[in-house]
């Protein structure tokens, strides 16, 4: 049988057949993708191939075999370096929740996410929510926010999970499409996917007075049939994003905003860090290029973990 695997519990998978009906499978023996290392070789969105077995009075699957992906996002553990995890697979774009405050989303975190989408083909559409809460000077943050990306290219929606702002243009751009819905516990993936589809009645919670940070309320990644033609895939919130199988001499391929001018830089082989008559360097002192999207390259490159004390624009 075939079917899409719409839950991962990490043991457990909750698969659904082209027929409509769910079964709960399992493993047999090892199970690696090849050249892919994480702690779950099957995600949500992947497609597979498993048997029905019958073990007393319970029915149970054993998924044997894998499709290729479309394609999948990717991540490493921020507190396990060597450890890798596979977020969703075969998406047609991914939802980035974004919010000022309560919690903070760095622009670290939103470019770290950028790259790795990049990297695997995943468009990115980044969503600025909580809209309703912000002063007048917020908003003027978040409106430099997104001019930033939308003069990348990204498209950047404000929205407001609770006085459903914008949602209805959300909604559009998810019909017929397989959509995934990321960011830092607390920024509203379930209320804005509640808003989308009331009678889903997932589980919200409240952020954390003492820490401004949210409580992970969706434990695993689940996807959602809706009822306006589209599928959703909900994750846990994450609080950090490592980069995964990257050499630093590629991670500049995956800033759209360098193609245009890395081709004058004196040396092909430029890093853009301190070699002379580097044109990405140029553009950056010209106002061209955002110093807080060059301040994430150079991070990248070096290597460092993620740190977010830094300026959350981090102009020079």
């Amino acid at each position: 049988m075939r079917g899409t695997v719409y839950k991962s519990t990490g043991s457990w998978y909750t698969v659904k057949t082209v027929a409509g009906d769910f079964y709960e499978c399992r493993i047999k023996g090892k199970f690696r993708i090849k050249g892919i290392k994480s702690t779950n070789p099957i995600a949500v969105g992947d497609r597979v191939h498993f048997e029905v077995e019958t073990i007393g009075d319970d029915t149970i699957g054993i998924i044997h075999a894998i499709d290729d992906r479309k394609n999948y996002i990717i991540r490493k553990s921020v507190n396990l370096s060597k450890q890798t995890h596979i977020i969703a697979a075969n998406l047609d774009h991914v939802f980035l929740l974004v919010t000022l405050n309560n919690p903070v989303t760095h622009t670290l975190f939103i470019d770290r996410f950028l790259v790795t989408a990049e990297a695997y083909d995943i468009p990115v559409v980044l969503l600025f929510n909580k809209w309703d809460t912000y002063t007048n000077e917020e908003l003027a943050e978040v409106g430099y926010l997104m001019e930033i990306y939308q003069g990348i290219g990204y498209g950047c929606i404000e929205i407001s999970a609770t006085t459903e702002k914008n949602l209805a243009q959300v909604k559009e751009l998810m019909i017929g499409k397989t959509s995934m819905f990321s960011g830092h516990s607390g920024v509203g993936k379930s209320t804005l996917i509640n808003a989308l589809e009331p009678g889903l009645s997932l589980k919200t919670s409240k952020i954390s007075e003492q820490h401004l940070q949210g409580q992970h309320t969706t434990t695993f990644a689940e996807m959602f049939d809706l009822s306006f033609h589209a599928q959703i895939i909900d994750t846990p919130g994450i609080k950090g994003f490592g980069i995964v199988d990257m050499e630093p001499e590629e991670i500049g391929d995956y800033f759209p905003e360098f193609f245009g001018l890395k081709q004058h830089c004196k040396f092909n082989n430029c890093m853009h860090l301190d070699e002379p008559k580097c044109a990405i360097k140029e553009g950056l002192e010209k106002g061209e290029l955002a110093w807080s999207r060059y301040r994430s390259y150079v991070q990248m490159v070096s290597g460092e973990e993620e740190n977010y004390r830094v300026d959350q624009y981090g102009e020079k």
